[in-house]
C-alpha cells in the first residue's frame, strides 16, 4: 500500500463515517466520500475541500451507486481502501411488528447497499488486483437481541457475504467484516436511550480505528475483524 491512500468511503457525514472521514484526512490520505444529506454533505465540503470528494449518494440506489462510482473512477483511479460503512436500523420492536417498509428500508440499506458499492467500485481493484474493502458489520452480526432483528439479520449477511467476497478476490486483495464495537453513537441511542452514554464516543473510537483499519492488508483476507 501507498504511503498516501486513496479512501472511499460511504455513510461518511455521520456517526463513525463522520470521525472516520476526518481521521484519514489528518492522517494524510485522500477521501472519496457520501452520504444521503445535501445539506451535511455541504459541510464537508466547506470543511475538506479538494483533493477530497464528497457527494449525495443513496446507496440503495444502484444507479446512483453507478454513476457516483463512475465519476470518482474516472477522477482518482481505484481506491486502496473501500469501507462500506452506511447504514440504518429499525425503531425497537419484536420482528412481528415491523412494517414491512421498515424491513425493506434496513435490508435495502445495509444489504443490498453494499452489493450496490462492491459491484460499481471492486472490479477497478480487482484489474489492479490491491486494495482493502471493509464490510462493516456489528456485535449483531455475530450475536443477536431481541427488538432489532432487521438490524441483525442485515449484519449477519454482511458477514457471509463478506466471507464469500474474500474467496473470490485475487491474491493481494482483500475482504474484511468489521466489528466496530460499542460506541456512542445516534444509532446506539436509538435502541439504548441514555445508556448508550457510558460507551465511548465516536471521535475516541476514531483514535483507534483510524490506524487499525489503515493496518489491514491482504494477509487480512477473510477475517471477521473488531476494533478492541
Amino acid at each position: 500500500m501507498p504511503d498516501s491512500r486513496f479512501i472511499v468511503l460511504t455513510g461518511a457525514t455521520r456517526g463513525l463515517g463522520r470521525v472516520w472521514a476526518d481521521g484519514f484526512i489528518a492522517a494524510g490520505h485522500t477521501v472519496a466520500g457520501s452520504g444521503r444529506s445535501r445539506e451535511h454533505v455541504e459541510a464537508l465540503r466547506k470543511q475538506h475541500g479538494s483533493p477530497h470528494d464528497w457527494q449525495v449518494v443513496d446507496v440503495a440506489d444502484a444507479a446512483s451507486v453507478d454513476h457516483w462510482a463512475k465519476e470518482v473512477l474516472a477522477k482518482h483511479g481505484p481506491p486502496d481502501l473501500l469501507i462500506n460503512n452506511a447504514a440504518v436500523i429499525n425503531p425497537n420492536a419484536p420482528l412481528w411488528k415491523v412494517p414491512a417498509s421498515e424491513f425493506d428500508h434496513v435490508i435495502d440499506v445495509n444489504i443490498k447497499g453494499v452489493a450496490n458499492v462492491i459491484r460499481a467500485f471492486v472490479p477497478a481493484m480487482v484489474a489492479r488486483k490491491r486494495g482493502v474493502i471493509v464490510n462493516l458489520s456489528s456485535g449483531w452480526g455475530r450475536s443477536t437481541a431481541p427488538d432489532v432483528a432487521p438490524y441483525c439479520t442485515s449484519k449477519w449477511a454482511i458477514e457471509g457475504m463478506t466471507q464469500s467476497l474474500s474467496q473470490e478476490l485475487p491474491q493481494g486483495m482483500a475482504a474484511v467484516a468489521l466489528s466496530p464495537g460499542i460506541i456512542d453513537t445516534e444509532m446506539l441511542r436509538s435502541t439504548m436511550g441514555a445508556d448508550a452514554g457510558a460507551y465511548e464516543s465516536p471521535r475516541q473510537w476514531a483514535e483507534k480505528a483510524v490506524p487499525y483499519v489503515l493496518g489491514l492488508g491482504a494477509s487480512d483476507n477473510g477475517r471477521a475483524a473488531t476494533v478492541e
